[in-house]
């Protein structure tokens, strides 16, 4: 059995992996609120250079050497993802409907036909009833939401909106530029992160969705700014390049095994017949 090749084709598959990762992080680069994946690729090497004191074969002998051999002949695969859930940088954008959270952990919540979700992104806007909503349609949650079930809605005398950094809104009054208190944005703080799932349009579900509480006192909203994407662009295409190399070193380590080593051994034994 020719392994060299088959751990060449799976090392392709894994950098092939990455490539979407990385390709996917590029074409976010400037979605709002939008967290970078990365994989992790696992080394059979450093793995059991890691774990082979655990192991049941003790070293220097034919047990362990055989566990080696085998351990070497695998391919590089991947073993683990995860999204990095660091800040991104806050832009301003002046609108008032446009909000940041400049924490780490924390998140809206909003609507959609799948139930609640959370997301990072508070380019918000209001449809035409008036709601809250984001730019996917989807209605932006009050603090007091799982109780009441409300939305957040404004009127067409709402000509004022403001908010403090807990996310309380305040609206004026009609006819006058006096404040009043209106819907308090739902943002949340799951006790485990590592428990959200990543879905499309920016958002994350979350098990016990549910049982989540809304923070009385973040500290952390910003009214005017949203957070950019916190991938690194210059560093996303040096990652492609690089897989785009070792795709290469991988395709011809099979071409070299199919290819030149067969017809070495086929000219061999076509001498010796």
């Amino acid at each position: 059995m020719q392994t060299g090749y088959y751990s060449a084709a799976a090392g392709m598959v894994t950098q092939f992996n990455r490539l979407d990762t990385i390709s996917n992080n590029l074409a976010n680069v400037n979605t709002a609120g939008f967290k970078q994946d990365n994989l992790v690729i696992g080394d059979f090497m450093r793995l059991y250079k890691e774990a082979r004191d655990e192991l049941p074969n003790n070293n220097h002998t034919k047990e362990a050497a055989e566990f080696l051999n085998r351990t070497m002949t695998r391919a590089p695969q991947i073993v683990d993802s995860y999204t990095d859930q660091s800040l991104g940088d806050m832009q301003q954008t002046g609108n008032s409907l446009d909000f940041a959270l400049s924490r780490e952990g924390l998140f809206f919540l909003v609507k959609t036909p799948d139930g609640a979700k959370l997301t990072r992104d508070g380019s918000f806007t209001k449809d035409d009833e008036g709601r809250l909503v984001t730019k996917q349609g989807y209605e932006v949650l009050p603090s007091d939401y799982f109780e009441t079930g409300n939305g957040i809605s404004f009127t067409e005398q709402d000509t004022i909106i403001e908010m403090d950094k807990n996310g309380q809104l305040y609206t004026n009054l009609p006819n006058s530029a006096k404040l009043t208190l209106n819907s308090k944005l739902f943002v949340v703080q799951p006790d485990n992160i590592n428990l959200l799932q990543k879905e499309g349009d920016n958002l994350y579900s979350y098990e016990d969705v549910q049982q989540l509480k809304s923070l009385e006192e973040s500290g952390a909203v910003i009214q005017g700014f949203v957070e950019r994407s916190n991938v690194n662009a210059v560093k996303m295409m040096t990652q492609m390049i690089e897989t785009n190399r070792l795709v290469g070193m991988y395709q011809k380590a099979m071409d070299t095994q199919m290819n030149d080593m067969n017809r070495d051994a086929i000219e061999k034994i076509a001498k010796k017949a």
